[in-house]
């Protein structure tokens, strides 16, 4: 647990308090994550999530979500530094991201998965509303960036459209099947000029820079 909390709170604190150190830098655009956003432990079928929505740090340690619980306290801790010290502080909360690579190895990230449904966002709109939230003077607050919700199941079903030749499971014993469990909402992400790209956009091309970079073959 503290090898997870410590460093999302000790870095984020750094590196506004660096900032607040330099007369030159007008704004500061942190990069976060929609698990700061939508585990409040309340019921939340067919709910829609927006920037007003906040992560219960009670909850995620009643469940254990470390990673969720460190990433809600560097939330809340650049907040408070951000306005004890005058930083004009926009955050992105990006889902899970798609999209073609750029690192030379594959990540966590790209290689496993365990939830049963996902909140995902291409990767190059994650950069342009970065790109966005920075150089528009109106952009204030916190944006969710979430392109698509789905299930595992029918991500993967996209997939194998896709790419037939990719085998994906044909039941899945232990996860509820249908729609997802609730949507993010959109409307604060298109005021950047953002337009989120479509899932299968994004599957698409993610695969195709695997398979560019050797990291598939079929």
């Amino acid at each position: 647990m503290r090898e997870l909390i410590d460093p999302a709170l000790k870095g984020t604190i750094n590196v506004l308090r660096s900032c607040s150190k330099v007369l030159s830098i007008k704004r500061v655009v942190v990069t976060l994550s929609i698990a700061t956003v939508e585990f409040t432990g309340k019921p939340d079928s067919w709910v829609v999530i927006d920037e007003s929505w906040f992560t219960y740090p009670v909850f995620c340690k009643e469940s254990k979500l470390w990673y969720t619980l460190s990433k809600t306290l560097a939330e809340e801790a650049a907040w408070k530094f951000s306005k004890e010290n005058g930083i004009d502080m926009v955050t992105i909360h990006p889902g899970w991201v798609l999209g073609p690579l750029k690192q030379p190895t594959l990540n966590f990230r790209v290689q496993t998965y365990d939830n049963p449904s996902y909140t995902w966002v291409d990767v190059r709109d994650v950069a342009n509303a970065h790109i966005q939230a920075f150089e528009l003077h109106e952009a204030i607050g916190r944006y969710c960036l979430v392109g698509t919700v789905s299930h595992r199941s029918d991500t993967l079903n996209t997939l194998h459209k896709l790419y037939p030749a990719i085998q994906i499971p044909e039941k899945w014993e232990d996860e509820p099947t249908g729609v997802p469990t609730h949507q993010v909402s959109q409307e604060k992400a298109k005021s950047l000029g953002i337009h989120l790209t479509p899932m299968e956009v994004s599957i698409k091309d993610t695969i195709e820079s695997l398979k560019e970079k050797n990291y598939i073959t079929f």
